[in-house]
């Protein structure tokens, strides 16, 4: 039997990268998808957001797998529509298990930038605010039948990196409720869990902005330029992980294999938020060929 057999999952920013992985895998093990995504851009963000053309390809893979699907455009900000498009999508599939929160923006600025008032805001509106908000209209459906809600956290769920404090704390916040959510829910044999992913060869990290970001010197970035710099984030001597990786990690705390995981922040980080204080091995191994 599969492990996700006559399950219903629900996942956020499911039209792409992580997302689309995440409904994908689940799918594949037996899961009807519900699918939401904002499907617009978000000002502030330096990169391409997920469009409507990417949900309906999400929803067209997961169809293809036998399972069935719903998408909906809808801002996870907006917990009153939130709570409209779930509560149809719900009477539609019948039930609710497993809630996969995956929606996030990442905004690089420093604290003193001008406009860092203003994306402070998007950033912890969208990955925080819009986190508790999900969680809180699917809770009611789960309650019912006992469930799973996962987080997707990052790396910066755990460590702070350079010149994202709106993102670094809006992702620490994250384990914070994640722990409050699970405390309070487990009376109802809900689960809450956290994924804590380094970074992930999705567009959110692989992109135009972040290659002139990581090779500032170079006037024609490629990935390749990328790829030093990000391995030096890491114990493994990897740039990135592939959003299967993650996808993995979601269904081992959604399936029954996690039944008895609660509260957890599981990294899947390729050692970043684990390194020894120093260098890493990557890097001397790179100083010592240079020298």
């Amino acid at each position: 039997m599969k492990r996700m057999e006559g399950k219903v999952a629900l996942i956020t920013g499911g039209a792409r990268g992580q997302g689309r992985e995440h409904a994908r895998e689940l799918a594949a093990e037996g899961a009807d998808i519900i699918l939401t995504d904002i499907c617009e851009q978000i000002p502030g963000v330096k990169y391409p957001m997920s469009t409507k053309a990417d949900l309906d390809e999400t929803v067209e893979i997961v169809r293809g797998l036998g399972q069935r699907c719903l998408g909906y455009v809808v801002d996870a900000r907006d917990g009153a529509r939130m709570r409209q498009v779930i509560d149809e999508a719900v009477a539609e599939l019948g039930q609710l298990d497993t809630v996969v929160i995956n929606h996030g923006i990442a905004i690089p600025h420093e604290p003193d930038d001008p406009d860092s008032y203003e994306l402070w805001d998007a950033v912890i509106s969208t990955n925080l605010s819009g986190v508790y908000r999900t969680a809180s209209v699917v809770i009611p459906h789960l309650k019912e039948r006992g469930g799973s809600i996962i987080v997707i956290g990052s790396s910066s769920s755990i460590v702070a990196h350079y010149n994202n404090p709106s993102y670094t704390a809006s992702k620490h916040g994250v384990i914070g409720l994640v722990k409050a959510l699970a405390a309070d829910l487990s009376k109802y044999w809900i689960r809450v869990n956290a994924v804590c992913p380094t970074a992930v060869s999705t567009d959110m990290f692989i992109n135009e902005y972040n290659l002139s970001r990581f090779a500032p010197n170079e006037p024609n970035p490629t990935v390749e330029s990328l790829k030093f710099p990000a391995t030096a984030l890491h114990q493994l001597p990897v740039p990135w992980i592939e959003p299967e990786a993650v996808a993995k990690a979601v269904l081992y705390l959604a399936s029954d294999d996690g039944k008895y995981v609660t509260g957890i922040s599981l990294p899947v980080d390729a050692g970043t938020t684990t390194q020894p204080p120093g260098i890493t091995a990557f890097i001397g191994q790179r100083i010592a060929e240079l020298s």
